[in-house]
């Protein structure tokens, strides 16, 4: 152990000394003070600083190189004591107190020894910990990547199980089921990403608690929390069976929709097409020239009792009509009818055959009464349908010019023809339709071929069946007259209104008169 008593007496007298502190060295104490005034005149005069600490430097070396070593810089190589004490145990003091300073340097050795330990180990605490946050943040720097687009994903199925759906089809809904099976099939992968996103922030935690270390907040980089995603995933649970509850039903609706379509469709291929059938026999019917007047009558009433005992089919559809009406069905694949295009053509054909019936009815008449033969009648309805191109029942105005003409009718395109062709285009057609027909076109015909007594002639058949009375009852007509020509008169005899009448008279005069076309009915 170095002398520390010897070590002060040689600090104090050096081999420079001169004996009693003056020359080259002097005492510590004198050092010090003297680098004291070092300090104080050091911007003073920074070269005398200079030159003093070059003259130390190479004292404290003298002493340090016979311990193998040397200073550089006193500032920084006695910074840390250690080569200071160096420096005191080659100096070989002769110090009284030597045990107690070596006592005491031993303690602040030690001191300085178990201050080394725990400035390692504060380091290494400090570094641990500093890797603990480190895998915290990047924890919840991970947690926050993967939770944010998640969180998104069920807000946008919440959306979706929420979204109200207008189907029209069975097609339709069951686009919808598949799509909704598709999205259930993604539900356990979605549950498992969920668990280890939690599993992220669990870890995090964990690592936190088991190091005592408090956290000073939530997760930086997300505000969405365990906590938000535990709410939402248990929201999207609930509503997943009331989707597949709701799609359900909407498909059991869809499908009883669909058999009310089939049902319609059904019964309205069948009316739609004899309803049209029908149409196209009545014309038919009216416009050839099989059999007598009276032939094509009782055909005629024929179908009007087909169509009659075919209502029940029309009253069914309209009450498959009104189930597809409740159930707020707007389309129907199955069928080109609709409701509507049924009812018009059930009008139409109603409409139709009465007024093909009335019109044979009035040809019979037109016949009896003008005494018109049936080959007379055929020739008639030949020269008509000839000119009636698209057999629609009336001749345009230039059809029944080409009529005329090949009938002889002086009615060609001059002056004289077109007045002529006026004069009976207003005979055949008093209300300016545009339409000549055949009803028209027989009276008119009729007109021209018969006597001018034709009118007094059928009068006189009245008066001789009414008992010479100026009136006739509808008891002597049907008595007198085939039961449908009866029918007929009476339904078209205006009341007479002569002094002689008694209840029921009927006006044949006025009749017969407008039946031969001298006034109107």
């Amino acid at each position: 152990m170095v002398d520390y008593h010897a070590a002060n007496q040689s600090y104090q007298y050096g081999p420079s000394s001169g004996g009693n502190g003056a020359g080259g060295g002097g005492s510590m104490g004198d050092y010090m003070a003297q680098e004291d005034d070092w300090d104080r005149d050091l911007l003073l005069d920074p070269a005398w600083e200079k030159q003093q600490r070059k003259t130390f430097t190479a004292w404290c070396n003298s002493h340090l190189r016979k311990a193998g070593t040397q200073i550089e810089n006193i500032d920084e190589d006695f910074r840390d004591g250690l080569k200071l004490m160096l420096l005191l145990e080659v100096i070989e003091l002769d110090y009284y107190d030597s045990h107690n300073v070596n006592t005491r340097c031993q303690k602040i050795c030690d001191q300085w020894d178990a201050l080394g330990s725990l400035t390692h180990s504060r380091r290494e605490a400090l570094e641990k910990t500093e890797k603990q946050l480190e895998t915290i943040d990047q924890l919840h720097l991970e947690y926050a990547k993967r939770a944010a687009p998640f969180n998104n994903w069920m807000e946008s199925a919440m959306e979706d199980l929420q979204d109200m759906f207008i189907v029209h089809t069975i097609e339709e809904i069951e686009g919808l089921i598949s799509a909704h099976d598709q999205f259930k099939s993604t539900l356990p992968d979605a549950d498992r990403e969920r668990e280890a996103i939690l599993a992220i922030h669990k870890e995090a935690q964990r690592i936190a608690e088991s190091n005592h270390i408090k956290l000073s907040g939530s997760n930086p980089y997300t505000t969405v929390t365990p906590q938000i995603i535990n709410s939402k995933w248990e929201k999207v649970q609930q509503l997943v069976p009331k989707r597949d509850h709701a799609l359900l039903e909407e498909q059991s609706k869809q499908q009883s929709n669909e058999h009310l379509r089939r049902q319609f469709a059904s019964q309205a291929n069948i009316v739609g097409p004899w309803i049209q059938t029908k149409m196209e026999e009545i014309g038919r019917i009216s416009i050839e020239m099989n059999g007598t007047l009276e032939d094509q009558l009782s055909h005629l009433k024929q179908y009007e009792r087909s169509i009659v005992d075919y209502k029940p089919n029309l009253d069914l559809l309209e009450q498959q009509h009104q189930l597809i009406q409740e159930a707020l069905i707007f389309d129907n694949k199955h069928t080109n009818y609709t409701m509507e295009h049924i009812r018009v053509g059930w009008e139409q054909l109603l409409t139709t055959i009465a007024r093909t019936i009335n019109e044979v009815e009035n040809q019979i008449l037109t016949r009896d009464a003008k005494g018109i033969s049936q080959e007379q009648m055929q020739e008639f309805r030949a020269s008509f349908n000839h000119f009636d191109k698209d057999h629609g029942g009336a001749l345009g105005p230039e059809e029944f010019k080409a009529c005329l003409i090949s009938l002889g009718y002086d009615v060609e395109n001059d002056r004289q023809g077109d007045a002529e062709f006026n004069r009976i285009m207003s005979v055949v057609d008093p209300n300016h339709s545009g339409l000549v027909t055949f009803q028209a076109f027989i009276d008119f015909m009729s007109r021209e071929t018969t006597d001018t007594d034709t009118a007094d002639q059928v009068i006189a058949s009245f008066k001789v069946l009414a008992g010479d009375k100026n009136f006739i009852t509808a008891e002597e007509l049907r008595r007198e007259l085939p039961p449908d020509q009866a029918e007929y008169c009476i339904a078209r005899m205006a009341p007479y209104q002569g002094s002689d009448a008694v209840p029921g008279a009927l006006d044949y005069k006025s009749f017969s008169t407008a039946l031969y076309g001298e006034s109107d009915l």
